[in-house]
C-alpha cells in the first residue's frame, strides 16, 4: 500500500508539476519567508541587478507574499537583456568573444575594479582592453546582454572581450564567437 502511494504521488507530480512560488505562465516569484534577492538571482541563473530593475527595487529587501518579476523559470543560459536603444549608444562595434569563470583553480575572483564575484556570481561583467573599453563602462554584448566592463586579462587585447559565465562548462560552450558591442551611456 505505501509503495503504491508513493508511485501514485509521483505520477501526480510528474503529471502536474512540482508546485512553487514560481508561475511558468507570468515568470514572477512570490517571496517565502527567508528567500533573499541572491537566493532567487541563484535559482532563476539572473543578476540581483536585473530583479532589481525588473521590480523597480531601490534596495535589496523584500518581504514575504510580495511578487516579483523573474526570468524563465531554471534556464540553462543567462538571461539575455535586449539590445539598447540607439539614444543610449555611445560606440558600437564588433569584438571577438569569449568566455571565462571565476570558479578556476588559481582564480582570486576579483575583478581588476573590484568586484568580487565569487560573492555575485551572476554579476554581467566582461574582461576588455582598457585601451578599446573603459574600465567601468556600461555595455550590451549581443547574445549576453548588459554588462559592466570590469576585469582586463592577459590574452585581451584590442577588439576582444571575455564575458563571465558561471561555469566552465558553460565557459566552454560560449567558444569564441564574433559578436557585436555597444557602449552605453
Amino acid at each position: 500500500m505505501k509503495k503504491t502511494m508513493i508511485t501514485f504521488s509521483l505520477v501526480l507530480m510528474s503529471l502536474f508539476g512540482v508546485a512553487s512560488g514560481a508561475s511558468a505562465a507570468t515568470n514572477t516569484y512570490t517571496v517565502k519567508s527567508g528567500d533573499s534577492l541572491y537566493k532567487i538571482a541563484k535559482t532563476y541563473k539572473v543578476s540581483v541587478s536585473q530583479l532589481k530593475q525588473w521590480n523597480n527595487l531601490k534596495s535589496d529587501s523584500i518581504h514575504p507574499k510580495q511578487v516579483l518579476k523573474v526570468s524563465q523559470a531554471k534556464s540553462s543560459t543567462p538571461a539575455k537583456a535586449a539590445p539598447a536603444k540607439s539614444s543610449n549608444v555611445v560606440k558600437e562595434f564588433k569584438v571577438t568573444a569569449t568566455a571565462y569563470t571565476a570558479n578556476c583553480k588559481g582564480c582570486s575572483g576579483k575583478t581588476a575594479i573590484g568586484i568580487d564575484l565569487k560573492k555575485n556570481p551572476n554579476q554581467k561583467v566582461i574582461s576588455v582592453d582598457p585601451k578599446v573599453i573603459k574600465l567601468g563602462s556600461k555595455v550590451y554584448v549581443e547574445g549576453y546582454g548588459t554588462a559592466i566592463a570590469a576585469d582586463t586579462g592577459g590574452a585581451i587585447k584590442g577588439n576582444k572581450i571575455d564575458v563571465l559565465l558561471p561555469s566552465q562548462k558553460e565557459a566552454l560552450k560560449w567558444g569564441r564567437k564574433t559578436v557585436k558591442v555597444q557602449i552605453l551611456k
